[in-house]
């Protein structure tokens, strides 16, 4: 039996149809072009190179070192802060006893002051059997009236200073709170460079890896040739002092010879610093440590200055404000060297155009030319 219903008539066997399809696909080729045009035009960002990758790690290792810097100052204003604190409460405290003896005084007087039910003199004048016992019980009221009036003149003083410290305190906490703030974005601040860098190194290939380390043994060797050679610009102005009657001054500043005992003085401190210096080589950076198992950079010249009986600041900004300032070409075992515009590192000079430092992590405390980084200034303590 034949179907009734109409055939259908197929897309592509109209003229329309064929108009259409053609226009998709038309339209699909056109996105497809589109799609790899777009392509082309935002290629991948090439690999950097191991210079690159060099010259970022050291840059992320650089402001890791200024923010730890950062966060050594923020430590100490608030351990500084929280002393403060401390004193300021346990002065509260005592301040509170002394506040509850006066206020113990006041009621042992309103005590006294409700027994007598606060009767009129004439009246128990009249009231009393002996006369005598009652001026004697009077003259005893004067005095008695004399010590409450003490009595609550120290307690409003009392009450008047616990206020004044209770403000101080509330004040001490508020800038506490602001100081451990500081703190922590410092450290986070520390972690995020670290990371980055960290991650950076990670990605490296076992070829890249070597072909860094070869560079970083390029730059600590030009860095070495430029410290011996200064070595030996400073042996040669020193046998020219002493040629012309200069005489040795125990250093190699030429400075003057008068003072002597005040120059033993500090060339023996700075002997006792370098000696600490030394037998902390090979101990790892640690960002923020001060010893006596890690340190970082200004930790370390603190600690050795702090073995000599000299106390340093805690950061690199205030250390390079303690003590006499000197020219790089006059420089002295003991000296300490800043580095950077910033002044973000420091090291311990030992001679020959060299140092004891603790560089930066991943690195131990050891000696290398003061070359190595740009030189921001000197000063010697003592």
């Amino acid at each position: 039996m034949a179907s009734h219903r109409k055939p259908r008539t197929s897309v592509l066997a109209s003229p329309g149809g064929r108009r259409t399809a053609a226009g998709l696909t038309t339209a699909a080729l056109a996105s497809v072009t589109l799609l790899s045009q777009s392509a082309d035009a935002a290629p991948r960002a090439p690999k950097p190179t191991i210079e690159e990758v060099k010259k970022k790690v050291d840059d992320l290792y650089h402001q890791a070192e200024l923010a730890t810097e950062k966060y050594n100052g923020a430590k100490e204003r608030a351990d500084e802060q929280r002393h403060t604190v401390d004193g300021l409460l346990n002065a509260a405290a005592k301040r509170a006893e002394q506040m509850n003896r006066s206020r113990h005084q006041l009621g042992m007087f309103a005590s006294a002051q409700y027994r007598t039910g606060g009767m009129n003199p004439t009246a128990q004048l009249m009231l009393a059997k002996d006369p005598q016992q009652f001026f004697d019980r009077s003259h005893l009221m004067e005095r008695l009236t004399s010590r409450q009036k003490q009595a609550v003149t120290d307690y409003q003083e009392q009450a008047a200073a616990a206020a004044r410290q209770r403000a101080s305190a509330t004040d001490s906490l508020e800038r506490l709170q602001k100081s451990q703030a500081s703190l922590k974005e410092s450290k986070r601040s520390v972690q995020d460079k670290l990371s980055e860098a960290r991650q950076l190194l990670s990605r490296l290939t076992a070829q890249e890896k070597a072909r860094l380390a070869e560079l970083e043994r390029q730059k600590e060797a030009a860095a070495k040739r430029k410290a011996e050679e200064e070595a030996r610009r400073q042996q040669e102005r020193e046998r020219q002092r002493q040629q012309t009657g200069g005489g040795s001054t125990g250093g190699q500043t030429g400075g003057s010879s008068g003072g002597s005992s005040t120059g033993d003085s500090s060339s023996t401190k700075a002997e006792k610093a370098l000696a600490f210096a030394r037998a902390q080589i090979g101990k790892p950076y640690v960002w923020g440590a001060t010893g006596p198992s890690s340190y970082d950079c200004s930790g370390l010249t603190q600690a050795a200055w702090k073995a000599a009986g000299v106390t340093l600041p805690r950061t690199t900004w205030d250390q390079v404000k303690v003590g006499q300032r000197v020219a790089t070409k006059d420089l002295q075992p003991g000296d300490l060297v800043f580095f950077f515009d910033d002044i973000s590192h420091v090291g311990m000079y030992i001679g020959g155009g060299k140092m004891i430092h603790a560089p930066h992590p991943g690195a131990s405390v050891r000696e290398e030319s003061i070359y190595y980084m740009p030189i921001y200034g000197s000063v010697r303590p003592g």
